[in-house]
């Protein structure tokens, strides 16, 4: 049986933040080695930076600037929540969060293709 309070808004709102955290901490990593490649093999870093133009690639990059928008407009939202006093719109900055991650990824996604 689902627990009522897993069908609220605001717990998606707070399980989209913390999957996305995880999803940057996975990326980190690599980005790091990528980064590395510059330094080191600058062959390698040429054959990595041919393979990211295809595509797919560029898709999931418009995926990982999503989660960063998500994950910084989720953290603005949940400083709100902290800081300022209690509002009844919480459900509406949650999907303003969303909303506005997704518009500057797609536009990321639009620039880069």
């Amino acid at each position: 049986m689902i627990k009522p309070h897993r069908t609220h808004a605001l717990w998606f709102a707070y399980i989209l933040h913390r999957l996305s955290g995880l999803g940057l901490a996975v990326f980190l990593p690599v980005h790091f080695y990528v980064l590395s490649l510059a330094l080191t093999k600058p062959a390698e870093l040429d054959s990595f930076l041919h393979w990211a133009e295809m595509p797919a690639v560029k898709l999931a990059e418009f995926g990982l600037v999503f989660l960063l928008a998500v994950h910084i407009f989720g953290g603005l939202r949940l400083m709100a929540l902290e800081w300022l006093p209690w509002s009844p719109n919480q459900k509406t900055l949650a999907a303003s969060a969303v909303a506005g991650a997704f518009l500057l990824s797609t536009t990321f996604f639009l620039q880069a293709i």
